[in-house]
């Protein structure tokens, strides 16, 4: 995978989870985790972006805790049933696979 498919990805993901995080904010449960994670996986995924936007080399660190973030936020999101919440657990699949492939390509 190249570096500008990954970081589209991750933008993608960063898109999906702010609409999910305020969302979740009218829904009448607590949804207190999932916005919580929400916000760790968007921004998680705008630093490696960003990251990945220069020449910096050393970024396999933060691919893996991306990876982790983003699984951890799709877990969540795929025990509510409301759309938001499905989006943005398949937007997080997506990019934790995106980076496990970046990885293996890139290692």
């Amino acid at each position: 995978m190249k570096k500008e498919a990954l970081i589209s990805i991750l933008y993608k993901c960063v898109a999906k989870c702010y609409h999910c995080a305020d969302a979740c904010l009218e829904e009448p449960m607590d949804m207190s985790n999932c916005i919580r994670l929400n916000n760790v996986c968007a921004t998680t995924c705008n630093a490696l972006a960003e990251v990945l936007s220069t020449n910096f080399k050393e970024t396999s660190g933060l691919i893996n805790f991306c990876f982790f973030v983003c699984q951890q936020c799709e877990k969540e999101c795929e025990q509510h049933t409301n759309n938001h919440c499905q989006a943005c657990a398949q937007a997080c699949k997506e990019c934790a696979n995106a980076c496990q492939e970046y990885l293996q390509e890139h290692d």
